[in-house]
């Protein structure tokens, strides 16, 4: 059922390249969707070079939810920037969906990013002239997807979080915890293969974080997706397939 698009330079790493797993500790063979390998990103300011990755590798096959935990400071959305394509290693690998991204032009990680990844934020960045079918619809248009099929895609997604009934309201009409929904339908609408989520519950309360959380572990799990999340909610954790912690630029766990 899920439809996967063709990304620039797909499986340029071979069959030898990082993203194909093989020995993955869990004993799996699921597709590696997102790896990083010896990452490094330091940014340079005018007190001198500021190191925030330190030799990063990670791994995340597909339907896995891995959740990043750690400190203000400690370089969650840096890592998360790299993984998503929005900024690039100092040094190290990164392949995403089986395409190594570096060398790639401007042109080639916006495909990329609009056809394999879906992008969850923690302030929703909805739209707040569209109502949410529209919001929903959005990464279809930019991929000039076929009118019928937007229209079927935009409806079953909203289904899948739940908000079918709310179709044509506003962002201002809906609650925090249902505009969150509206994102996440918007990510996946476009069936990414990659998911990444930077703080997808700081905005709303417990109950409504702990709802949302479910949802994307399920959508996660019954879609085959794999997703990155930072946070700072130790109760989401328990929603993960795995936790690892940024700890002065190196994951441990």
């Amino acid at each position: 059922m899920r439809h996967r698009g063709t990304g620039p330079q797909e499986g340029a790493a071979g069959a030898s390249g990082p993203e194909h797993d093989g020995g993955a500790a869990d004993g799996g063979t699921r597709d590696v969707r997102v790896e990083l390998a010896g990452v490094h990103r330091t940014f340079v300011t005018p007190a001198g070079a500021v190191p925030v990755l330190r030799g990063v590798d990670l791994r995340v096959h597909a339907g896995e939810l891995v959740v990043v935990v750690g400190p203000s400071g400690s370089g969650k959305t840096t890592l998360l920037n790299i993984v998503a394509t929005i900024d690039p290693p100092t040094a190290g690998t990164v392949a995403i969906a089986g395409t190594v991204t570096a060398g790639l032009s401007d042109d080639a990680l916006a495909d990329l990013r609009a056809r394999r990844m879906g992008y969850v934020f923690q302030s929703f960045g909805l739209l707040p002239v569209l109502s949410a079918a529209e919001n929903v619809e959005v990464p279809l248009r930019l991929l000039e997807t076929e009118p019928g099929e937007r229209r079927e895609r935009v409806a079953h997604a909203l289904e899948t979080v739940g908000l079918a009934r709310h179709a044509r309201q506003r962002p201002y009409e809906l609650s925090g915890g249902q505009q969150q929904r509206v994102g996440v339908a918007r990510a996946l609408v476009t069936r990414p293969e990659v998911l990444v989520a930077d703080e997808p519950t700081g905005q709303l309360d417990s109950a409504t974080a702990a709802s949302v959380m479910t949802l994307i572990a399920d959508l996660v799990h019954t879609e085959g997706v794999a997703a990155v999340v930072a946070t700072h909610d130790p109760a989401l954790m328990e929603r993960a397939d795995r936790v690892v912690t940024l700890h002065e630029g190196r994951l441990v766990g």
